[in-house]
């Protein structure tokens, strides 16, 4: 069983997004300025599986990326020295060697992995994992900017 380093409560203070795009339910896993691990129960009822596919239901891969760059956002928030506050977001900036291994559907435990490779002036580089039942099913490098929002 895993501990919980950051519960639904404390992510939906850190992070601006609410449903139906928060991906992330809980970090179980973080060791500031290095890395995050964090999870994502995926059910039947999430409103994307109505149309892809009905016959077939599979997470889009883009979501399982937006999924990995929540829990990075989390990581980048949690190693600052000091609260950025209400008003700072991280930004999607790019993606660069994303590849999808399998399909991911309802029932899975989706587990997402962030490490950090750099972080510079408000702009950070991330090798991102999914797994599921300790497979990789995606893994991307990502990078995210970190802005005030007026």
């Amino acid at each position: 069983m895993s501990t919980t380093v950051m519960d639904i409560h404390q992510i939906l203070k850190r992070l601006p997004h609410r449903y139906p795009i928060l991906l992330v339910d809980r970090v179980v896993e973080m060791e500031k300025n290095v890395r995050i691990r964090a999870l994502k129960n995926v059910t039947i009822n999430e409103p994307f599986f109505m149309g892809h596919f009905p016959h077939r239901p599979v997470m889009p891969g883009v979501l399982i990326l937006e999924a990995m760059a929540q829990a990075a956002a989390l990581l980048s928030f949690a190693s600052m020295d000091q609260d950025p506050g209400d008003d700072t977001v991280v930004y999607f900036a790019g993606i660069d060697g994303a590849r999808f291994k399998r399909p991911v559907e309802p029932g899975d435990q989706l587990i997402l992995e962030a490490t950090i490779d750099r972080a510079k002036a408000g702009i950070y580089k991330y090798k991102g994992r999914a797994l599921v039942d300790g497979l990789v099913v995606a893994e991307a490098e990502l990078m995210c900017t970190m802005r005030k929002i007026a």
